[in-house]
Formats: structure tokens, C-alpha cells, sequence
């Protein structure tokens, strides 16, 4: 098990959060003990479009410098964007920002590319989007296995967020360097056996990534019947070990199915305590301190 600081903590992504350059990020994440760094290879911090050789050869460096590796780019994919203009190629050109992802991982030593699945959207039927993903995805692993990169798929958009979908999309796509980039906060919120759905995707799981959640009930005020009615609850980050996900369920069962990979941990939800540079070090701070403690529990 080694430990990776997401970039995506210190982007920005949240109004109020505090946007690091990249390269003070890589400072930090060494200074806090981190094994690793996870980047966003987006704007503001490594987009294949900014990123020329030299400034990858400072930065490969830099990582080595400081001790680190690089964990992973994070890259953000949607194989369900273009349906309403299928002139355009969106998924070649998803294809093609895959390719450039593997070959800037490569370019900075590493071999690992997250990326997602498809958001589901109206008039696009369920099967052709599973189908074109599939597709797609099985184009983008041939081509990334050209630069030695494994891609990891996380279970974020809508499709295959539940793990047993994610195990078939795996099965499918029927790569070598296509696994899981499996995470307990979305089994979490769906409400299904985080042990369970550990165990079945461990042995596909080539990254997970941590963040822990409170709930908070919402409710809206009805005048015709001068009462509240219930409404799916609001989700708040908060510091590891602060929410609802039984971490220690989690990391039983993929330890029983032999991941001991990455674990990065990220802040990229509105934080309870605010998005300050103090807060943010705070909790990643918290989190090495917080996951020897539930990464070493057994049940």
C-alpha cells in the first residue's frame, strides 16, 4: 500500500478553495509524507496542451527530486457526450486525449491513467451507450498499452457506477491494462455492502481513491400542506474518518482480494471547515495519519 496526494485537493475545483500551482503541490505532498502524487492532468495543472518536453522533464525530475512518484493522471473522460451531433467525432476525441494522457504518464514515469465512463443522457438508449462505451474504451486501453500504461476505470459517471456493472464493463472491454479505479464512497451513497462489492472488484482494482462524507437532510417547505417534505439529503466533505463510510469494511475485503496498490486521497467536494490552504493541510495531514489505522484493521 502507498499513499498519493490528489492535485485535484488544491485546483480550485469548489468556490473558496484555496488553486496551488502544480509544482507546490509536489512540494507539499513530499514535506506531508506522501509516497506519491496523483495529478490533475487538466488546467490549471498538467494538460497534455501545456505541458511541453521540458516543462515534463522538470517535472519528472522534480517528483524524483522530492521522493515521490507519480501515482496517476486523473483524466476526465465522458463517452456519452456528442449524441445530439453525431457529425462530430466526440469519442475520437476522447480517444485521442487518452493517448495523450498515456503518452504525458509515460513522459514522467508513470503507467497509470484514471479515467471515466459516460454520463447517461435523453433519447440515448441504455444498451447503445453500454455498447458504444465498451467500444470505446477497449480503443483507448489498445493504444495506451502502447506506451506501457494501464488505464483505471473509477466508478463515477453513471454508467457502471455500481460495482457489479463495473466487473462486467471490466469483463468486457477484456483488456489486460483495463481495470478498476474502485472507490467505497459511491457504493457508499448507493447503499449496497461495501464489503461485498470490495471483494468483487479487488482483483480488477488497480486504484482507489479516498474521500469520506456526511449526510445532511434537506427538506422543502410545502404551503398546501404546511409541512416539510423530505428530499435526497445534501453530501459534505469532511476530514477521513469523520463520515459515514466504513472504511475498515473497504479496505478488509480488498486486502483479503490482494490489492495493495495506491490509495490517494483527495478534497475535491466542498469541506466542512472551508477550502483555506490550513484547512486543506489539515485533513491531508489527518488522512496519513487516520489510514495505517483502518488500512491495518481486520474484522
Amino acid at each position: 500500500m502507498k499513499t498519493a496526494l490528489h492535485t485535484v485537493s488544491y485546483a480550485g475545483v469548489w468556490p473558496g478553495q484555496v488553486s496551488l500551482p502544480l509544482e507546490k503541490i509536489v512540494d507539499k505532498a513530499a514535506e506531508l509524507g506522501y509516497d506519491g502524487v496523483m495529478i490533475v492532468a487538466k488546467r490549471p495543472h498538467a494538460s497534455p496542451l501545456d505541458m511541453d518536453r521540458d516543462r515534463r522533464s522538470r517535472l519528472r525530475e522534480q517528483i524524483a527530486a522530492r521522493g515521490l512518484e507519480l501515482a496517476a493522471l486523473a483524466g476526465y473522460t465522458d463517452f456519452g457526450a456528442g449524441y445530439d451531433q453525431p457529425g462530430i467525432p466526440f469519442r475520437e476525441m476522447q480517444v485521442l486525449s487518452v493517448v495523450e494522457l498515456a503518452r504525458l504518464a509515460r513522459d514522467l514515469g508513470g503507467s497509470l491513467v484514471r479515467i471515466f465512463t459516460a454520463f447517461e443522457r435523453p433519447g440515448v438508449g441504455y444498451d447503445r451507450l453500454w455498447s458504444d462505451t465498451i467500444a470505446t474504451v477497449k480503443e483507448c486501453a489498445r493504444r495506451a498499452a502502447e506506451f506501457g500504461v494501464t488505464l483505471a476505470v473509477q466508478n463515477h459517471h453513471d454508467l457502471a457506477c455500481h460495482h457489479e456493472s463495473m466487473a462486467d464493463l471490466i469483463a468486457q472491454v477484456d483488456e489486460p491494462n483495463c481495470r478498476a479505479g474502485f472507490d467505497a464512497w459511491s457504493p457508499a451513497l448507493q447503499e449496497v455492502d461495501l464489503a461485498e462489492a470490495a471483494r468483487q472488484l479487488a482483483p480488477m482494482t488497480a486504484l482507489t481513491i479516498v474521500a469520506d462524507y456526511i449526510r445532511r437532510p434537506r427538506f422543502q417547505y410545502d404551503p398546501n400542506l404546511n409541512n416539510f417534505l423530505p428530499r435526497p439529503a445534501a453530501v459534505r466533505a469532511v476530514a477521513p474518518g469523520d463520515g459515514f463510510i466504513d472504511y475498515r469494511a473497504f479496505f478488509g475485503a480488498l486486502k483479503a482480494g490482494g490489492y495493495d496498490g495506491w490509495i490517494a486521497y483527495e478534497m475535491c467536494a466542498p469541506l466542512e471547515g472551508g477550502g483555506s490552504e490550513e484547512t486543506l493541510d489539515r485533513c491531508a495531514r489527518r488522512f496519513l495519519e487516520w489510514l495505517p489505522g483502518v488500512w491495518g484493521a481486520q474484522r
